[in-house]
Formats: C-alpha cells, structure tokens, sequence
C-alpha cells in the first residue's frame, strides 16, 4: 500500500514512516523543509512538498495515495483551538478527495477529556467542550465513502526525541528547583511509547474500519506523583504538592495538564487489532536517565 503520511519527520509520525516501511508498504511523507525532506529520503519515503496550511498540497498528497495517515498538528498551545480548527479543516480537505474510495484515512486525537471516574474506552464519545474536531471529521468523512477512523495518542507519548509534556516538567523542575503535583498527585496519567503508537497507526490502516476509535494506550494510568518522583530523583529536588490554581499561574499550560485525572484503556483496541504494546513503559523510560541528558 502507498500511504501518505503527514507529520512524516516528527517525534511520531517519523517512528510510523519507519513502521511502515518495514512492514512493506510505500511511503509518501509530507515535508516542508529541506531538511525535512532530506530526513525522509534518507528513510527510504518519497518525498511530497507541502504543509498543513496548504490544503492543495494535502490533496495531491492523498490523491496519489491508497491511504492516508494523518499525525501532522500545530502544536502551539498558547493557540490550541485555532490549531484545532486548522487539523479539523486538514482532514476535511483530505476526505473531499477520498470521497467515494473507501481509502482509509487514519486520523489522531488524545484521551484526556474522556468521561471521569473510570478509565476511558473507544466506546466512550469524546468531549464535546473539546476545541479539537478531528473525531467529528473523520464521522463526516465516513459519510463521504472514506473508511476514516481515529486513534487517541494519551497525554505522554515516549521515549528517544520526546519533546512532549513530561520534558516540560522536567524543564520547570529544573527551574524552580521542585517537581510539582497537584494535592496528592494520586490524578493518573496514561502513557504509550512512540513506537509501540506507531505500530498501532499501522495496524489501524490495515484492519481498521470506518468510524472506528483505538486507544494507543499502554500505561492505563500512572499516579503524577510517580513520575514527579523520578523527576525529583533524577534532579535532586524535593517534590512539593501544590493547588491547581497555583499551578495553573506558575507553570502555565503544563499546570493545566498537570491536574487532570484521565486513565484509558486500551483493552478493545487490543482485542479488535491484536495490538499489544512491547515496548518499557514511561516510568522504566525515565529512569534510565535519556530525559536528563543535558
């Protein structure tokens, strides 16, 4: 199978380009930069110009496609519901070209905001208070003949090159001189590591069907407080508990995540894909010390 992958060269998109290409497909990445595209050649994907602003690339991207595979995202979040919008009119240009193929187009969300108290599930709707549309879009694009479905990435995906939230935290620890929860840190978070996200991407192409929702989901829910107390560790600094709203003011958007309770479970994700997860999970990620290379 031809797939065109955006977000081809990031911290995910490059371990699916590399999934793929191992499992035998083709691979037709997305680039805006030179170096960006050099990247993906040196990986063994063609190579395809263009951006997520720029819709008429995404469409020739998907017409010269059997699939498409769609990580690509403006990760600003000082602008998080305009850069929702921009992913929600991404996919909506890219199902106008698939209509009527029954291609699949494989499309990303995230877990948190799932119902509370329990851990989450594919059958569970996402919130609808959530500025991202990209669950909405791929319905809308089933409804034009595209077998779109959804994979929900949890709120750390790691290891090698992540640049995501738990790097945020460590990056203020070291700031501030604490590693911070909120009350008791009992609020859980899930975790996934990227390459084991990137074989669930590949397997949800492949077997996937229209409307689906898949958990890449490993780590059901670690306490925060456990990852601040390898932060801490790791650090030498003292792990302090604090007020959501405290938090809020000190650490900004990080603050914000920092308080969320929100597990998922990935158990029918794995008995409908066969997807199981292989690789060392966030805390054994952390404690062999790669997030604290300076």
């Amino acid at each position: 199978m031809r797939v065109f992958v955006t977000g081809a060269t990031g911290f995910i998109g490059s371990a699916i380009v590399h999934d793929l290409l191992e499992a035998g497909h083709q691979v037709l990445g997305l680039a805006r930069s030179e170096a960006g595209a050099a990247s993906l050649a040196a990986a063994g994907a063609a190579v395809h110009r263009g951006s997520l602003e720029d819709l008429a690339s995404l469409q020739r991207g998907a017409a010269a496609a059997d699939g498409v595979i769609h990580t690509a995202f403006v990760h600003d979040f000082s602008r998080y519901a305009a850069s929702a919008e921009l992913d929600a009119i991404a996919i909506e240009a890219m199902a106008q070209t698939l209509a009527g193929s029954n291609k699949p187009l494989v499309v990303t969300s995230g877990t948190l905001g799932l119902p509370p108290g329990r851990a989450g599930t594919e059958d569970d709707a996402a919130a609808s208070s959530s500025p991202r549309r990209s669950e909405s879009a791929a319905v809308a694009a089933a409804a034009l003949g595209v077998r779109a479905m959804v994979v929900r990435l949890p709120p750390s995906v790691h290891g090698d090159g992540d640049h995501g939230f738990v790097p945020m935290l460590i990056a203020r620890a070291r700031e501030l001189g604490v590693a911070t929860v909120i009350g008791d840190g009992t609020n859980r978070w899930p975790a996934v590591h990227r390459l084991d996200a990137a074989r669930l991407f590949r397997l949800a192409l492949e077997q996937g069907t229209a409307t689906a929702r898949f958990h890449g989901v490993a780590d059901e829910g670690i306490p925060v407080r456990a990852i601040a107390e390898r932060i801490g560790h790791r650090l030498g600094v003292p792990v302090v508990s604090t007020t959501a709203e405290a938090a809020a003011e000190n650490l900004g958007f990080i603050g914000r995540v920092l308080a969320m309770d929100g597990p998922a479970s990935s158990a029918l994700t794995q008995a409908r894909l066969g997807w199981r997860p292989t690789q060392p999970g966030l805390l054994l990620d952390l404690e062999q010390g790669r997030y604290f290379d300076t």
